[in-house]
């Protein structure tokens, strides 16, 4: 039977370093059987991680430039009404219904302002998970050819174990082999339509 190996995903990665320790594995079955990578590192260290990060981070610096006209103009309206009002005793305040209409303007601008904010951080989610489509079903062709080859039984992520011997890490050799299938893939802004994006938050 071909052997199976689990790249334990985040939420599974506690359960999966107990599993392992509960079958009793002596020190060396452990290390003949079981395989730990870093995924947070290869896709970090890989040329094609550093392709994508280096475009969400330009994606992202484009999303700012396009926020920061909109903060700009809520900070300096309320730097205004503050200094307008600190100005004036509670009765010439009361006496000036026009305070209190650019106070609930400034409030409405700035619930606009977040939730764009926050649309903008779904589409750069959005962005990554897009990207990174193509590149996991290669890296889980490397990794599966790895654990072939060390005819291992299990693959855990190191950050659900304490300790495991530099032996039994593959991560260098995922980020090299990754490296030689893939190196780079497209990474295009993914809008999300704001109707959306509000049914999403309801």
């Amino acid at each position: 039977m071909k052997r199976q190996f689990f790249a334990a995903m985040r939420p599974l990665r506690m359960l999966s370093a107990a599993l392992v320790l509960s079958l009793g594995f002596s020190a060396a079955s452990y290390a003949q059987s079981v395989l730990v990578m870093n995924e947070q590192r290869i896709l970090r260290e890989s040329a094609v991680g550093q392709h994508i990060a280096t475009r969400l981070e330009a994606i992202g610096q484009e999303i700012q430039a396009e926020l920061e006209p909109q903060q700009a103009a809520i900070q300096s309206e309320s730097e205004a009404l503050n200094a307008e009002l600190s100005a004036l005793s509670e009765d010439a305040i009361r006496q000036r219904p026009d305070l209190a209409a650019r106070y609930e303007s400034l409030q409405r601008d700035a619930a606009t302002f977040e939730q764009t904010r926050r649309l903008r951080g779904q589409e750069l989610a959005a962005t990554e998970q897009q990207a990174m489509r193509p590149v996991l079903p290669v890296l889980q062709e490397v990794l599966q050819e790895i654990v072939n080859e060390r005819n291992a039984d299990v693959l855990i992520d190191r950050s659900a174990i304490v300790y495991a011997r530099d032996s039994v890490d593959i991560t260098q050799s995922a980020i090299e082999r990754l490296n030689q299938r893939i190196t780079t893939t497209p990474v295009n802004r993914v809008r999300v339509p704001t109707q959306q994006a509000q049914q999403q938050q309801q």
